[in-house]
């Protein structure tokens, strides 16, 4: 590749770069904070070019975008959420489950919009470069654009909440979705009243943020101890974050 063509590897400018980090760290997953209001075609269309330039291994692209508005759709969801909703309760300790129960998981109803993220396997052929020994990796890509679409919603001021809790199986026969082609997200987005300073799973007291230090590892698994001098700066970057200095 000819070098002259290449952009220019530069920081952005410090406004862009904290909207960027304020954007990742006050993303949330929103559920019983939505608005009725209307998102614009014009917004809803910025958000899913955000999500159609994710990452993907092989440049497979191997993502649609299943948007759903009509009501009755959303009520076939939603039910299929409630039946998967009432059978994962009994799945905790007893001691958390009036807990669990408690929690609201969805805005199925709520939003105006759903979006169905999926994953076609069979896009880019048997053979994808980066997929020849990881058959997984194009279920992963389909994660970034997720995350993409996330972050874009959260600059655009709409909340987005990831529905996890229901059978996969009967989200595609409720949608159509070809028997070849994988749900990898259902999602509710749309205006919101506002966000949570903290994630809801951890203010419930469900759990608590993993601190970071305890993850990061030194040339082999397990080595924690190998470069202290980042480990005190990964404690004083997750303060940062945690109290909103990160920013700038």
């Amino acid at each position: 590749m000819d070098e002259s063509a290449l952009l220019p590897a530069l920081p952005l400018p410090d406004a862009e770069r904290a909207g960027l980090y304020r954007a990742i760290l006050t993303r949330r997953d929103t559920r019983g904070e939505f608005l009725p209001d209307a998102v614009s075609d014009e917004t809803l269309s910025r958000v899913l070019v955000a999500a159609h330039h994710a990452p993907s291994v092989g440049y497979m692209q191997p993502w649609s975008f299943l948007v759903i508005r009509d009501r009755g759709v959303r009520r076939r969801v939603h039910d299929a959420f409630l039946k998967a909703h009432g059978e994962a309760a009994l799945m905790f300790p007893e001691d958390k489950r009036d807990v669990y129960r408690s929690l609201k998981l969805e805005g199925i109803m709520e939003a105006p919009i759903n979006i169905c993220v999926t994953c076609d396997r069979d896009r880019a052929g048997p053979a994808v470069i980066g997929r020849t020994h990881i058959r997984a990796m194009d279920l992963f890509s389909s994660v970034c654009a997720v995350q993409n679409l996330w972050l874009a919603a959260r600059a655009e001021g709409l909340g987005v909440g990831w529905v996890s809790i229901f059978d996969n199986g009967t989200v595609q026969r409720i949608l159509n979705i070809p028997k070849r082609v994988v749900p990898v997200a259902y999602l509710c987005i749309g205006k919101v009243k506002g966000y949570h300073p903290r994630p809801e799973l951890e203010t419930a007291g469900w759990r608590s943020r993993l601190p970071l230090e305890s993850l990061v590892h030194f040339e082999q698994w397990g080595d924690q101890s190998a470069e202290p001098a980042l480990l005190d700066r990964l404690r004083d970057s997750a303060r940062a974050a945690r109290d909103g200095s990160i920013f700038g």
